[in-house]
């Protein structure tokens, strides 16, 4: 059992990282930022320091949800500190059409957590049916309204509706997606731009664990203008030696066997088995999908297998509770 008391002072740039007692392994879990995020009574942090390689140094607390602790608190002190000095609340808009159950998950959660940290949420709910000239109408008086600051089209939509024509009447400087051809092309020319909230989470924890991505091989599993492409620009970026696979790769579990960086994002339960991952690689996991076990009840899992891959890979990111906070995150 992990027991401490919280210094006053966690410090020092450490690494918290959420450590699972019972098996003894580590998952990549948050970045604390001493900074801005003060220490949460009843959370447990396991502080690593990076001295040549990564290792577990001190245990300061105990745990607590990721996305209910630090993070929150975090993006709730940064909207504080705009509301203190600008006067400013930001504002975002979240637009769904239709009633597609994942959609109405997602959109609820997005909604919930843009309250809690402080921000003005709008929400758009509008029926299926909904003509593409009504859509385009609601988005363009977004785009100038003034307490919107960012604007978020839920996709999918309805077959009927072009989303292309739709993600960009987005004005690009409202769009939190990444998804306007603008946005998509200044990432691409290494440019700033708003980013894809996924594949930024990505990178922000594959940075914090490694330090320098430089010269790291790495393969994203999957090919979605969504997570695939926008993660492989940005792993560019970090100057890492990029490959994409997809359903046409020959040989696919040799090509992820060669990754240092292995992130799966091609929607299929489970698909990367542990024997496909290198060992000592590090693992990002951004599927989610609902199966159902043996015993009949819903689970959700990721695109890589869990429980085998674990006993290999240097570091891995577990389904649920992994990449999806970071992703609601990345988007506030």
């Amino acid at each position: 059992p992990i027991s401490a008391e919280l210094p006053s002072d966690p410090g020092l740039q450490d690494r918290f990282w959420y450590w699972h007692g019972a098996s003894g392994r580590k998952y990549i879990h948050s970045v604390y930022e001493p900074d801005c995020c003060p220490p949460l009574p009843g959370a447990i942090y396991v502080a690593v320091r990076r001295k040549g390689k990564m290792r577990i140094a001190m245990a300061v607390g105990r745990f607590t949800p990721f996305w209910d602790g630090v993070l929150m608190s975090c993006e709730a002190a940064h909207v504080a500190r705009l509301k203190a000095d600008h006067g400013l609340v930001p504002g975002l808009a979240v637009v769904l059409v239709g009633e597609d159950p994942a959609s109405q998950v997602y959109v609820g959660a997005k909604g919930k957590s843009t309250v809690e940290v402080g921000m003005a949420s709008f929400e758009h709910k509008l029926a299926a049916d909904t003509s593409e000239a009504e859509l385009l109408a609601l988005i363009g008086r977004l785009n100038a309204d003034p307490a919107v600051h960012g604007i978020l089209v839920q996709l999918p939509l309805p077959s009927h509706l072009n989303s292309d024509l739709v993600i960009n009447a987005i004005d690009p400087a409202k769009d939190v997606d990444g998804f306007h051809i603008s946005n998509v092309g200044l990432l691409g020319t290494g440019q700033k731009s708003m980013v894809p909230c996924t594949p930024l989470g990505c990178l922000m924890m594959l940075r914090d664990h490694h330090g320098s991505l430089a010269g790291m091989e790495a393969v994203v599993v999957g090919r979605s203008n969504i997570v695939g492409k926008p993660m492989a620009q940005l792993l560019l970026g970090d100057s890492c030696t990029v490959t994409i696979a997809h359903s046409k790769t020959r040989d696919l579990a040799a090509t992820c066997r060669r990754a240092d960086i292995l992130v799966a994002a091609v929607g299929r339960p489970e698909m990367i088995p542990g024997d496909w991952v290198r060992p000592g690689a590090t693992v990002i996991d951004v599927g989610i999908n609902r199966i159902t076990t043996p015993e009949g009840k819903a689970k959700l899992v990721g695109d890589v297998h869990f429980d085998s891959a674990a006993k290999v890979a240097g570091a891995i990111t577990p389904v649920p509770g992994g990449v999806g906070p970071m992703t609601i995150a990345c988007l506030l």
